[in-house]
């Protein structure tokens, strides 16, 4: 489990999930790097598409554990500690997640 400071809040985050995020980001690296060899080769435009729909399922499903891991440790902290900035910097994040 890593753990760092959150630069706004002084409370310490527990990242339980690391692993797994940091595996999901390199496939989606890797495929948006497959997406960038497509389109330097001129492969078809339908194949590019496919290829950009799994980058961004790759992001998507690491934006939910992250979100996740968020709520369950950051959020109740914020919750307990009545932290209504934390809470508005979620809000404000997942405007952002879902534009």
């Amino acid at each position: 489990m890593d753990e760092h400071l959150h630069e706004h809040h002084e409370h310490l985050h527990q990242h339980t999930n690391t692993k797994d995020v940091l595996n999901r980001l390199s496939r989606a690296i890797g495929h948006l790097e497959s997406v960038k060899r497509m389109v330097e080769d001129g492969r078809d435009c339908s194949d590019v598409l496919i290829q950009l729909a799994a980058v961004r399922a790759a992001l998507g499903s690491t934006s939910r554990i992250i979100l996740k891991d968020h709520l369950e440790h950051c959020i109740v902290h914020a919750v307990e500690s009545n932290d209504q900035t934390a809470i508005e910097e979620l809000e404000h994040a997942i405007d952002k997640l879902i534009q």
